[in-house]
């Protein structure tokens, strides 16, 4: 049979890939992002009340009302912007879904979208079956171990042009931890000012920052809200990654779009998790006091890793840790997180694999990416491995 792939260069995400690995190896995986703990048990029961309460059927096609009314109130309370939950917020699939359905519900055959790189596997392809042409523009890398990646602008600027329809966004930022500035929502804003360029933000890790001034939404600014796709993700939230429940705040007409697409993609999600969320979510420190919980994690894994050859990076954002392991070898990144994981025990991402040409030049900066969210036993086992080194 002969087929024509619609995607003929994309296989298995990297994040599968090291993930066999290090069931085949019995290695510690510190790649994916995902806990090895386990859910509140609180949120564990309200899906069993839910269940036991009959939310066992479809329910709104946007998503429930009572979780929508909870991602307004939210939303709201921190970054100032007031939704309107029938017409501006959906319940998707996962943040993954809602990336797809934005991407797809505003590009045509044709249009260009921004991407900044290193970037999440999941937006080309989404761009690419819409019809877009992805136009990558790199971060630049941090100069010192205090320092992080930072986007530059003027590259961005520079990359915009008629054809232009999406700049995506991803901040707190994977695979790098960095996080957005004033100065960088700034910047942003000179770029879209007399164009009609939209703009997707990935938000999921919007409540794993350890700056003081804490997450700035692309919500929080009048000038980027009435453009944008701003997505985030419950499974980051509540350690649920695997129930894939994410949502999408965006302006009407942009809703409208993306609910055409949502409806046929998955058309909803499932009913007891979402009366579940909404009434675990409406207990605000359920997500405030995140930070400090993963803050913990954080500073024992670059504690740990000071303990070895690896050079821990600074962690503004998200619970992933670069680090530089170029007083261990000189291979490229894949090659040695490979490495880890069949010699060592220890399986990590390779920041190359965020990049479209991993075995470039420009894509190995001999750095690969840890995972936090794990238990102390588990950090700790995996930091015994590495100062073995």
């Amino acid at each position: 049979m002969l087929l024509t792939s619609k995607l003929p260069d994309i296989g298995t995400t990297i994040f599968t890939v090291m993930s066999k690995m290090a069931l085949d190896h019995n290695a510690i995986n510190l790649g994916q992002g995902f806990p090895d703990f386990n859910a509140d048990p609180r949120l564990l029961e309200l899906v069993n009340e839910a269940m036991l309460a009959g939310h066992n059927q479809y329910p709104y096609m946007p998503g429930v009302d009572s979780l929508r009314e909870v991602i307004r109130d939210k939303v709201s309370s921190l970054y100032k912007r007031n939704y309107n939950k029938d017409t501006e917020i959906t319940v998707t699939s996962g943040a993954t879904e809602a990336i797809m359905a934005s991407v797809l519900s505003i590009v045509n055959t044709g249009d260009e979208v921004i991407v900044i790189e290193p970037n999440y596997d999941s937006y080309v392809p989404a761009i690419r079956l819409a019809g877009g042409v992805p136009v990558r523009v790199s971060m630049d890398p941090p100069s010192n171990l205090d320092d992080t990646f930072h986007v530059n602008w003027d590259r961005v600027s520079a990359a915009v042009t008629k054809k232009t329809k999406l700049i995506m966004v991803n901040f707190p930022h994977n695979p790098t931890g960095a996080v957005l500035t004033d100065s960088d929502l700034n910047e942003l804003e000179k770029i879209i000012a007399g164009t009609d360029i939209l703009l997707l933000s990935d938000e999921v890790y919007e409540h794993i920052i350890f700056t003081a001034q804490g997450h700035l939404s692309l919500a929080s600014r009048p000038k980027l809200a009435e453009r944008s796709f701003v997505i985030s993700s419950f499974g980051k939230t509540t350690h649920t990654t695997g129930w894939k429940i994410g949502y999408c705040c965006a302006p009407e007409a942009l809703t409208k779009e993306l609910r055409k697409i949502h409806q046929f993609l998955v058309f909803t999600v499932p009913s007891p998790l979402q009366h579940a969320l909404a009434n675990y979510t409406s207990d605000s420190s359920t997500y405030l006091n995140l930070p400090e919980f993963y803050k913990t994690k954080r500073d024992r894994l670059a504690t740990g890793l000071s303990r070895t050859r690896f050079k821990p990076y600074a962690c503004p954002g998200t619970f992933f840790m670069l680090a530089d392991y170029s007083a261990i070898s000189d291979m490229p990144e894949a090659e040695f997180a490979m490495w880890l994981t069949k010699e060592h025990g220890v399986t990590v991402i390779p920041v190359s694999a965020f990049y479209a040409s991993p075995d470039a030049i420009e894509a190995n900066h001999g750095l690969v990416r840890f995972c936090f969210a794990k238990t102390d036993d588990t950090l700790d086992r995996a930091i015994e491995r590495l100062m073995q080194i």
